[in-house]
């Protein structure tokens, strides 16, 4: 692959061969498969990008190999999937509710199949429908029919009036929220609301997610709804302003821990002492005053709860539930075992709380970065302000070993930052005056005076934290199977022990031993270690994920990653660094290596081309004095002529060296990279070797995502030669070079049918139908805005180890959940077969019930200090 000379005069082959329109200048082997508009006269060769390019402003390229659009070299918007001008209606619906790639491919695939379609494409990262078809009106009801048939909440609506435009969406905290099965419930109950169009509560977070048109005039019903199941609970809006409203919870949270551990320990005295005094021979008349107060000081919030739910029409709850088997116990005379269940139970429940508080705030601790205060410069004076009250253009001081606060601009100062907590990288980058730094660094060495670029809202600590808490919202399949047959679990665990009570009893006689047993199958009635397991599970995948700088979009995405069979990954910006190197510089022997550089970077030093740049830049490493040209002249297509120390020197491709009749006998081209030949006074000095250089870590990852039984696959759009050379350093098994962006598509496609689930690993920018046709799109990149909106999972390290690091994390994930649910109902199940055979206690009912839970969610959290 020759060099695609993107500066003036730069000579270029003439041979395009991209099928497209060339305006206002020629093209050398191009391939790129695009419009060239507007580049000024300047001409590629070899490009291979696949990409459209534009405003290069008198640059031309060869073997650019990036792999993006060059739009004046800014990012990329958005991923949004354009439909050919075909002359037809084109109308973008929302698909609200649409919770499953897969489910969307599914969509896509027989919306286009209906007659009168002709073009239809889903975007699941926006949740968009763009379709081109004669009349959408009549289409709308068949395409909800089809949506409908394969996932059943999904609503489609035109984007001009979904809910999009006319609704909002509000996220508040449930303050005192502490039962995952209650959340599941006033999930539930808020749904039903006229009013509301989707509410999603994560118990993990705490956090009550609401779209409505008027969300705020929703809340006194709200809760009023989460009050009857669950007492207690404050609902107030998410704020801006730094934990605030978390602090005033964790206060809460220690008066309420600390007078239950009271209640526990008294309890835990009496039922002691009773035990001692009926050992002793004492009777009923002392030893069953003594179990009453116990029971008392253990029960009394459980029985008071339990009351005051039925009044409120909350039957069947846990409290109801503990306070029906505890009370039998009192009726069929089992005083120490009433009371020593119940203290077993605010034992389980106190470590429950206790064990999910932990984990909690582990997880949040880990992503929640942000700033309680900032140091502001004002005149020479420095005054300590609130983090949200500072704004864009205020300048921060930040001492060494602080945080960086907020994203900003260094005007004054150099230091070496830890950017680990944000990008999981361990090794520290240097900054200085002129660099962008991200809030959430750690300054390690120098003081540094930042300019705010944004505020806290817009901050990188505060959208990775709301990417966290986002992605908690996001429920897994496993996730609302559990919550649906938590529903129905409890009904029949109770029909269960009402039967059991009374038809052995009416055969046998035996009302209490069979009394007895349906009071055990009441007390592990509760489903709350279900219900409470799988979402912290995933909650504290997605944290694990935060550490290493993995940000997944939501639990589905996990589940969705766990799956994959193989992943394809672009070339530049994945596999390669995404910038050129000068590889090697190789002199015909007339002159030196350093004088050969030297020259062509005299020649390179005015363009601000990634191709001119790499030369100057290896010249400047080598601390070479470059002379200023004489004189200089651009040759549109073929390179520069300059006159440099009085010696005429030619920097270009071969075009321009046979264009001067430079004898080109002893050079000998490479099989890839992008190539500068340079000759003094007519004859042929050397050449220089330029390409992209591959990532460190790339041969590694290849290697490990490999171990994990995963086929690695790239498409570009580059030349051949060049990826099947990066393939064979990396260990990749296939190469599909050459490939437009559709041709990219078909072979996406193509590679599902073989393999089935596929995860697509690009930069989130460009790209986006083979983004949005992959079951999981990966954006590899170091948080840019567009990549963040666009993938399910986002790497905000460049680094590619991140890519085996999070299918293990999404396979931890689904494994430790469906531990917990097996596990579960298996000791659930083994407790009832025992208790119909007579040999489990109510001790052993309640071990299953806040027992199990109380292991789930250690189980749960496991993943958090798992080495991956």
């Amino acid at each position: 692959m020759k060099r695609m000379e993107d500066l003036p005069e730069h000579q270029h082959k003439e041979t395009c061969g991209c099928g497209h329109d060339h305006h206002e200048h020629q093209h050398e082997a191009c391939g790129c498969g695009h419009e060239h508009h507007d580049h000024h006269e300047h001409q590629h060769e070899a490009c291979g990008c696949g990409h459209e390019h534009h405003d290069h402003q008198e640059h031309h390229h060869e073997a650019c190999g990036c792999g993006h659009d060059h739009h004046e070299h800014t990012p990329h918007s958005s991923n949004t999937v354009e439909l050919p001008d075909d002359g037809h209606e084109k109308r973008v619906y929302i698909l609200e509710n649409l919770g499953c790639a897969n489910c969307a491919a599914k969509m896509e695939q027989k919306i286009q199949e209906l007659p009168g379609v002709f073009a239809a494409s889903i975007t699941f990262a926006t949740k968009q429908l763009r379709i081109s078809a004669d009349s959408q009106a009549a289409l709308v009801p068949q395409i909800q029919s089809i949506c409908s048939s394969i996932e059943s909440e999904v609503r489609v609506i035109p984007k001009d009036t979904s809910s999009a435009g006319s609704s909002k969406t509000k996220t508040y905290i449930l303050q005192n929220l502490g039962c995952a099965n209650c959340a599941a419930k006033m999930e539930q109950r808020i749904n039903q609301i006229a009013d509301v169009e989707n509410a999603t509560i994560t118990f993990a977070t705490k956090q009550l997610k609401l779209t409505a048109k008027s969300p705020q005039r929703l809340i006194p019903e709200i809760k009023k709804i989460c009050n009857s199941i669950e007492d207690g609970i404050e609902i107030v809006e998410k704020e801006t302003s730094v934990r605030s409203h978390e602090a005033v919870a964790a206060k809460k949270g220690m008066s309420e821990s600390t007078r239950a551990l009271t209640e526990i320990i008294i309890g835990a005295v009496l039922f002691i002492a009773g035990e001692i005094l009926e050992h002793m021979g004492f009777g009923t008349a002392v030893t069953l005053p003594v179990y009453v107060v116990a029971y008392v000081v253990l029960g009394w919030k459980v029985i008071w709860t339990a009351l005051r739910n039925i009044t409120r029409g909350q039957v069947f709850d846990e409290n109801f539930l503990m306070s029906i088997a505890t009370l039998g116990a009192f009726v069929i005379r089992e005083y120490p075992e009433a009371v020593g269940v119940m203290l077993f139970y605010r034992v389980g429940e106190f470590f429950e709380e206790k064990a999910v508080a932990k984990s909690r705030s582990q997880i949040m601790d880990a992503v929640d970065l942000r700033p309680e205060t900032v140091n502001l410069v004002s005149n020479e004076d420095v005054q300590i302000i609130p983090s949200e009250e500072a704004r864009i253009g205020d300048i921060l001081l930040v001492r060494p070993g602080d945080r960086i606060p907020l994203d900003g601009i260094v005007i004054e100062g150099n230091s070496q930052l830890d950017t680990s907590p944000i990008t999981g990288e361990p090794v520290p980058v240097k900054t200085g005056i002129g660099d962008s730094v991200l809030s959430g660094c750690v300054n390690t060495s120098g003081q540094l005076k930042i300019r705010v670029e944004k505020e806290l809202s817009e901050s990188m600590v505060t959208r990775i934290l709301d990417s966290v808490e986002n992605a908690a919202a996001s429920k897994p399949v496993i996730d609302r199977f559990i919550t649906r047959f938590a529903r129905i679990y409890t009904p029949f665990v109770v029909a269960l022990a009402i039967v059991t009570a009374v038809l052995p009893s009416l055969i046998t006689g035996d009302w209490q031993h069979w009394i007895y047993t349906a009071l055990t199958f009441l007390v592990m009635s509760c489903p709350c270690a279900l219900v409470l397991s799988v979402p912290l599970a995933f909650f504290s995948g997605i944290g694990a994920g935060s550490k290493k700088g993995i940000l997944f979009k939501g639990g589905i995405s996990i589940e969705a990653l766990k799956g994959v069979r193989a992943v394809i990954m672009d070339k530049t910006g994945t596999i390669t660094q995404g910038n050129f190197v000068v590889q090697e510089t190789v002199p015909s022997g007339l002159i030196t290596r350093d004088e050969l550089l030297t020259l062509a970077a005299g020649c390179e030093q005015s363009s601000t081309h990634p191709i001119a740049v790499s030369i100057v830049n290896a010249a400047k490493a080598r601390n070479l004095t470059l002379s200023k040209p004489e004189a200089l002249q651009e040759i549109a297509g073929h390179g520069i002529k300059a006159k440099i120390n009085g010696k005429e020197v030619l920097c270009g491709n071969s075009k321009l060296m046979e264009a001067q009749h430079v004898d080109l006998s002893s050079y000998h081209p490479s099989s890839f990279g992008t190539e500068v030949l340079v000759a003094i006074d007519g004859i042929f000095s050397g050449h220089l070797m330029i390409s992209d250089t591959i990532k460190e870590d790339a041969k590694s990852s290849i290697a490990a995502l490999k171990k994990l039984g995963l086929t690695t696959i790239m498409l570009t759009g580059d030349a051949q030669e060049s990826a099947e050379s990066v393939a064979e350093q990396t260990g990749i098994d296939e190469v599909h070079a050459k490939l437009l962006p559709q041709d990219k598509l078909d072979r996406l496609n193509d590679l599902r049918s073989k393999y089935g689930s596929v995860m697509f690993v690009g930069d989130g920018i460009n790209d986006a139908p083979v983004l949005a046709g992959a079951n999981v799109g990966a954006a590899m990149g170091s948080g840019a805005d567009a990549a963040i909106e666009a993938a399910d999972v986002v790497y905000m390290t460049s680094g590619m180890e991140a890519i085996p690091q999070s299918v293990q994390i999404a396979r931890s994930t689904s494994r430790i959940s469906w531990q917990n649910v097996i596990f579960a109902l298996i000791i659930k199940g083994i407790v009832m077969v025992l208790g119909l055979c007579g040999f489990a206690s109510m001790w052993l009912a309640v071990f299953a019930d806040t027992g199990v839970a109380f292991l789930c969610i250690l189980n749960s959290i496991r993943i958090l200090y798992k080495r991956i």
